[in-house]
């Protein structure tokens, strides 16, 4: 009989534990995660930053050569920090656990732990992803006492902070280390090297941002604090204009500054550059107050935002401005000409609080009222939701909508039950095309509720989408399924278009 060792059971537990390991497969340097292999990836790699993706989501096509770009740079660093990906249509029950809503989703796993990701906050290029990975596990503050090590860090990165600080252990650096703590996406520097002051030509305990655009690098002049330190960064860490592009779009929207302006214009028009020259003029006065940033208009990938401004490539060049606050607003000036004097003339109306907010709407169709579905408009919107004497059930949707085609029968088949009532109507609005002052739409289908009376009460619906749920509802006064708006935020929004948009597709986001 064969003796059965200790030897033995250790290599027998071997095999099957390289068995399991070697599920964790890999495509371009990215570990390839799945359900039965998760945990055993976090064992391994106790530090990894993953993507919930789908196939078909052109934001996730996008940023896949950046993800395995950022995935070769740490492995080849030596790293112990790795990237993964999940493909969340086939990992529904991985992606639920995770709240995956949307793609892409990235989440960083730190320390092994799988209960409560941070979530990724950063842009989406290669050096932005290693940049907030390395100071997510690593000191926020790198000490360089070497001319070459502060030039090299400065070359390899659009944008840097380097604090000059004779004494690492004084207050000035001590606060600057808290300033550094607070920003994941940019690396910070300190030196006490006299050799460093003197190469750069400081001459005093000081903070400077250096940066690839612009003026090439700015100084902090002031109080040092760390509330002024961080103002100081967000207002001169990205260019006076910058290109919405799937890259930058988190740097725009993750960003502290929330009042954008944009210029919609062909990159190809003949005055591209004097148009571009006259905005970036203006934008030098509202640093760190307004964003401005550029949108070619003849991209197809920005017909969407276009549209979510009410523009045609026609109508282009136009300006606009909008507060990414919980409630968004959209400005409109009242000339279509860009000079630099009328957009600071703009801002500066925007900023004393003097622009009405510009609220898009449709002609009233004249059969409005033909079918079964009523047809709102801003136009009619208040004359019909708010009627005191009738019931008002109203789809907020958009045509390119996965969601709400699938809903559309479903919505015909409910007017259809109730077109003869004397009291409820059935109706929808294309928020796309359509703003209203009382009601805001960020996410599609929604649906809401305007009960008879004067007291112009709106009622969420967060039930089941069936003609049994919705006639629940309607029955009930909207007590069945609803609540007043506002009193249930949780509830989950469909956000993505299977026809090829993501979470991304959002009014939050343009």
């Amino acid at each position: 009989a064969a003796r059965f060792t200790s030897r033995c059971l250790f290599a027998i537990l071997f095999v099957l534990v390289a068995a399991g390991w070697a599920d964790v497969s890999e495509e371009e340097d990215v570990l390839v995660l799945k359900k039965s292999n998760f945990d055993e990836a976090l064992q391994a790699h106790p530090d990894i930053l993953v993507e919930f993706y789908a196939p078909w989501c052109g934001h996730c096509k996008a940023l896949a050569p950046e993800f395995a770009k950022a995935a070769g740079m740490l492995k080849a660093e030596g790293s112990s920090i790795r990237l993964g990906k999940v493909d969340a249509t086939e990992e529904i029950e991985l992606a639920q656990e995770y709240g995956v809503r949307g793609y892409p989703t990235i989440k960083f796993f730190k320390g092994g732990e799988k209960e409560s990701p941070k979530e990724y906050s950063a842009g989406r290029q290669a050096d932005d992803m290693v940049n907030w990975l390395k100071k997510r596990t690593g000191p926020s503050v790198a000490t360089l006492n070497e001319v070459t090590e502060v030039e090299s860090m400065i070359a390899d990165n659009d944008v840097v902070v380097v604090g000059f600080f004779k004494d690492a252990a004084s207050d000035g650096a001590k606060i600057y280390q808290r300033a550094a703590d607070a920003v994941d996406e940019i690396p910070f520097a300190m030196t006490s090297s006299d050799a460093v002051f003197s190469k750069f030509e400081v001459s005093e305990d000081s903070v400077v941002l250096f940066k690839k655009f612009d003026e090439g690098k700015n100084t902090f002049d002031g109080e040092l604090t760390k509330e002024k330190l961080l103002a100081f960064i967000t207002a001169n860490q990205l260019p006076l204009v910058i290109e919405f592009t799937e890259q930058t779009a988190p740097k725009i929207f993750g960003g502290e500054i929330k009042s954008h302006i944009l210029m919609f214009l062909p990159k190809g028009a003949a005055d591209f550059k004097d148009k571009m020259t006259e905005f970036k003029k203006a934008a030098e006065g509202f640093k760190g107050r307004i964003l401005y940033i550029f949108i070619d208009s003849d991209l197809d990938d920005n017909q969407r935002i276009l549209e979510f401004f009410g523009l045609k490539k026609d109508e282009c060049p136009a300006i606009r401005l909008i507060t990414l606050e919980e409630d968004m607003t959209k400005y409109r000036p009242d000339s279509n000409a860009i000079t630099a004097e009328g957009i600071t003339a703009f801002c500066n109306q925007f900023l004393d609080g003097k622009l009405k907010p510009h609220l898009m709407s449709q002609d009233i169709p004249e059969d409005w009222d033909k079918n079964p579905v009523k047809v709102l408009v801003g136009k009619n919107f208040e004359e019909v939701a708010f009627d005191p004497k009738k019931n008002v059930f109203v789809e907020f949707y958009a045509p390119w909508c996965g969601h709400c085609k699938q809903l559309t029968p479903i919505w015909e088949q409910l007017a259809e039950k109730y077109k003869d009532s004397d009291d409820t109507i059935v109706a929808k609005m294309d928020s796309t095309a359509n703003e209203i002052d009382s009601v805001k739409v960020h996410s599609f289908p929604t649906l809401k509720f305007f009960p008879a009376g004067d007291e112009r009460k709106v009622i969420d619906y967060n039930g089941e989408r069936t003609i049994e749920g919705f006639t629940r509802f309607l029955e009930s006064s909207g007590k069945e399924g609803g609540a007043l708006e506002g009193e249930d935020d949780d509830d989950i929004e469909d956000l993505e278009d299977p026809e090829g948009s993501d979470v991304e597709d959002r009014h939050t986001e343009l």
